[in-house]
Parts: structure tokens; C-alpha cells; sequence
């Protein structure tokens, strides 16, 4: 019986084990992948953040702010279909600042962020302001958007 129990858990160990070692493995370098990506040697690259924060506009016609929240979700599709938006979404939670969502914009530009970030018609009405930051992340952030597709079963 014993020798069971021993042999049984040497199994185990030897699978955890070769279960961690495929972990650790680093995937090969791919110097094309990089290049499309416009990574450095880190795999890295500059974005701008824009935070939205709580405008000045205060817009009591449920109507009216359901077709500009409409308009910012159609805007937002716009920006990530030509590529310029990577992350976008909402904060879940209140909080100090006023920040209501984020977006990540694919530009080390602020002033292009701000360009693209003026297309919004939440923005435009004054439901939303923002602040602009440069920001240094993952070049491979973009490729994330094809998979949300994958994974989504409707669009809000």
C-alpha cells in the first residue's frame, strides 16, 4: 500500500513539475511580429491615455443623453475599427477624481489623442471632459481587440 501512496505522489510531483517547466519556457522571439507592432527591445511602446472625466453639461432629457451615449459607443467602434483606440471602457466605481472611463489611445501624439478623443459626441456635448496622458505599455496590447470579438455575445 505504501508503495502505492509513494508511486502515486512521484507521478503527481514528476506531472507538477513538468507542468511548471512548460510554464517557464520562453516562446521564441519573433522580430516580424515586433517590427508590425512597433515594439522596442522590451516589447514595449508609448500610448496616450485619456481619462474621461465628469463634463459640465447636465443633461436632465433621458432621450437626448441615451442618443449621445449611443453616438459614444458608435464613436468608440469607429476609433478601434481604424485602429486608434485599443482599450476603452468604464470605471465601475465612484470615485475622488471623477473619472468616468478610460481610453488607450495607439499614439505617443497628445495632441492626436485629443483629436480622436474630439470626435466623441458625449464629449462634444459636454457630458464628458478628459485629461491626456502618455503612457508606456505592451506593443502587443492592440492584438487583445480581435479576441474580445471571439468572446463577446453582444455589443453594448
Amino acid at each position: 500500500m505504501r508503495l502505492k501512496i509513494y508511486l502515486s505522489l512521484s507521478l503527481f510531483m514528476a506531472a507538477l513539475s513538468f507542468a511548471q517547466e512548460k510554464k517557464t519556457e520562453k516562446p521564441k522571439f519573433n522580430q516580424e511580429l515586433a517590427t508590425s507592432l512597433g515594439a522596442d527591445k522590451y516589447g514595449m511602446k508609448a500610448y496616450t491615455i485619456v481619462m474621461l472625466t465628469t463634463g459640465s453639461a447636465k443633461i436632465e432629457d433621458k432621450a437626448k443623453m441615451g442618443e449621445l451615449m449611443k453616438g459614444h459607443m458608435t464613436n468608440i467602434g469607429k476609433l478601434a475599427d481604424e485602429g486608434k483606440i485599443i482599450v476603452a471602457g468604464p470605471f465601475l466605481e465612484k470615485n475622488k477624481e471623477n473619472f468616468r472611463g478610460m481610453f488607450i489611445f495607439n499614439t505617443k501624439s497628445k495632441e492626436e489623442a485629443e483629436q480622436w478623443v474630439k470626435t466623441d459626441p458625449a464629449v462634444q456635448a459636454g457630458v464628458f471632459s478628459y485629461e491626456i496622458f502618455p503612457w508606456y505599455g505592451s506593443a502587443a496590447l492592440p492584438l487583445y481587440l480581435k479576441h474580445h470579438e471571439e468572446i463577446s455575445q453582444e455589443n453594448p
